[in-house]
């Protein structure tokens, strides 16, 4: 047994049986206490903000004194316990059913082991701020002998495989470091001297090389934008399915979960859609090193992870970072120019398809993301604005007006770089309104105007002028379809117009998802999960149905046929116009000097800027 080193708290977890997706956790408390303990596991995970209750997943919690007797443990609450009748070492073991594949959960069955911290490990609220060690252990059942670890926790004494000892400074910083066991691609490059890895967990092929090459050149844009890397090494751990988007920061890795497709094909001469998407997921969890980890609000820098930590700022945590993760793309050469511009015309696109947008703010979208964001219903469109779009479009609109007002002395750059000498560098957390204070006084710009209307109220944000201070116009045009979201144009074509009924299905079904306010579907009476069986008496199916609408609209009034529950119901609706919710961006044939420079120099590469010393 590896040395337990004297540290207070000492860790042991073990994937004890993968086919009941059973993690075993021993922790041993090793300081004499003087008086009762009390026993936390958290109800979220840093990064993610909802209440998750991990402590539902907690089987035959038991504690024993250091002669092998039981000791009494009391629960107070969900997610908490008082251990009396010790005041020497003791230890607590617990097994954690581990079967939600996700990157802020547990998972474990004979193919890997994953957990994220607070999903497995309960802390000892007295010894919180303590150094602790933890042991990983291997699993012994014979499909599982050839499992190798990957965690960014600091190793003690590991094996070849990484199983063993690791240490963390205190608890909040053990379980800021997910571990992965299983059998995974390791892959590697640097970033300014300091390593970085990527496991590859799942099934896959791909282009190994080109997704080293352009994560490399990703970071380094986002380790040029802050002046040099917070970090002696960082790890990627990568998970590989049929269908999964999703990540997680944390201070040294990031848990990324990806479908197959999204990996870089052999054959692509340019990064498909779905590869932009991974890349440019990649590119925000990495982002978050600086903002979200480093520079965060004071709301998050220590929470009580059994309550939620509220804070208005999420529009600018994952706002911000959402808008740099894209661009970053187009500042590293991974993708074009004009790739770039559709990506900024899908996120105007999916900002305009949302009504919520006239009802929540984006300061309240992030002060609710606890009990309304992240728990969507069937109305959630009519009512919620996305943070993350939204955010990172008042981001984009911000960076080019500070770059126009100034012209070019400053940017939203610059706004960064001073909260990280002022938060990040220091461990202070920003307040509630300091972005707000800090991008005035970095840019000598009165900005309050525009905070209140872009994070305060529900008006409607207009990009005219902003874009076309960079050579950019912008046109609004119906969708051909639920899946077209516009995108970059070399010209604006003739609109054609087009009508709806006011309503989104579930992808691939006839089911309805959501009716939104005031059209045509909420008149008729249709509500979210009915089943539309028939339009104007022909049978409708995914692929016909916006063809059928269109065709049977001319005729004023739709018969439409749908299963309510067991009940067919008849409905009575007539078409709208749809509304010209869709964006298209294209440059501008006679756009000035000027605007053309002022694009360039807002799409350059933050590395050749530092090299030739230009702001």
């Amino acid at each position: 047994m590896p040395e337990q080193g004297g540290v207070p708290l000492f860790y042991r977890v073990c994937p004890i049986s993968p086919q009941a997706h059973l993690f075993e956790v021993e922790l041993r408390i090793q300081v004499p206490s003087h008086g009762p303990l009390t026993l936390v596991m958290p109800a979220w995970a840093p990064g993610s903000y909802l209440i998750r209750d991990f402590a539902k997943n907690i089987i035959d919690l038991r504690a024993w004194d250091q002669l092998g007797q039981p000791l009494a443990l009391s629960k107070k609450d969900l997610h908490t316990w008082t251990l009396s009748g010790t005041t020497g070492p003791c230890t607590l073991c617990y097994r954690v059913f581990a079967w939600e594949l996700s990157v802020r959960t547990a998972h474990l069955d004979l193919t890997h082991g994953y957990f994220n911290g607070p999903a497995l490990l309960i802390s000892v609220l007295e010894l919180a701020e303590q150094p602790c060690q933890i042991e990983l252990l291997a699993s012994t059942e014979p499909q599982c002998h050839t499992w190798q670890v990957a965690t960014s926790l600091r190793p003690v004494a590991i094996n070849a495989q990484g199983f063993g000892l690791y240490r963390a400074e205190d608890y909040r910083d053990l379980i800021d470091h997910p571990v992965e066991m299983g059998c995974f691609r390791l892959l590697s490059f640097e970033i300014n001297g300091v390593p970085h890895r990527i496991a590859l967990s799942g099934r896959y092929w791909a282009d190994e090389g080109r997704l080293l090459a352009d994560l490399g050149r990703i970071c380094a844009e986002h380790a040029a934008l802050f002046g040099g890397l917070p970090i002696d090494r960082y790890l990627f751990l990568v998970t590989v399915v049929g269908e999964g988007y999703g990540g997680l920061e944390h201070s040294h890795s990031a848990s990324i979960l990806c479908s197959r497709d999204d990996l870089p094909g052999f054959a692509e001469s340019k990064p498909s859609a779905n590869y932009q998407r991974l890349l440019g997921l990649l590119s925000h969890e990495y982002f978050h090193l600086w903002l979200g980890m480093r520079i965060r609000p004071r709301a998050l820098l220590k929470p009580d992870l059994r309550q939620p930590a509220l804070t208005r700022t999420l529009w600018a945590i994952e706002g911000i970072t959402s808008y740099y993760d894209e661009l970053a793309l187009v500042r590293s050469g991974c993708i074009s120019e004009q790739d770039y511009l559709g990506l900024i015309a899908q996120n105007l696109t999916r900002l305009a398809r949302t009504p919520g947008r006239l009802i929540q703010s984006l300061a309240d979208s992030s002060r609710d993301a606890w009990i309304k964001f992240y728990q969507p219903d069937e109305n959630a469109p009519n009512v919620l604005v996305n943070y993350y779009v939204k955010g990172a479009i008042v981001a984009f609109m911000l960076d080019l007006r500070i770059r126009r007002a100034t012209v070019g002395r400053y940017s939203l750059d610059s706004v960064l770089q001073a909260l990280k000498r002022r938060y990040g560098q220091t461990g202070l957390g920003f307040g509630e309104y300091d972005i707000e204070s800090v991008a005035g006084e970095v840019t000598g710009l009165d900005l309050r105007a525009f905070f209140d209307q872009a994070l305060e109220s529900t008006a409607e944000l207009d990009l005219t002028e902003d874009l076309a201070s960079v050579g950019i116009a912008i046109r609004w045009r119906p969708g051909r379809d639920p899946q077209d979201l516009g995108g970059y144009v070399e010209h604006f074509e003739p609109v054609v117009p087009r009508v709806g009924l006011g309503m989104r299905l579930r992808q691939g079904e006839t089911v309805i998802q959501s009716i939104f306010n005031h059209g045509p579907a909420e008149r008729a009476g249709l509500a979210p999960g009915d089943q539309l069986i028939a339009i104007a008496g022909i049978r409708a199916t995914p692929t016909n149905l916006d063809r059928l609408i269109e065709r049977a609209a001319p005729e004023g009034e739709l018969i439409i046929h749908a299963f309510r529950q067991d009940e067919l119901l008849t409905f009575h609706v007539r078409p709208e116009a749809a509304p010209a919710d869709t964006c298209e961006l294209s440059l501008m044939a006679d756009a000035p000097a000027e605007a053309i420079q002022a694009r360039a120099a807002w799409l350059a590469s933050c590395q050749t800027r530092c090299s030739t010393g230009a702001p």
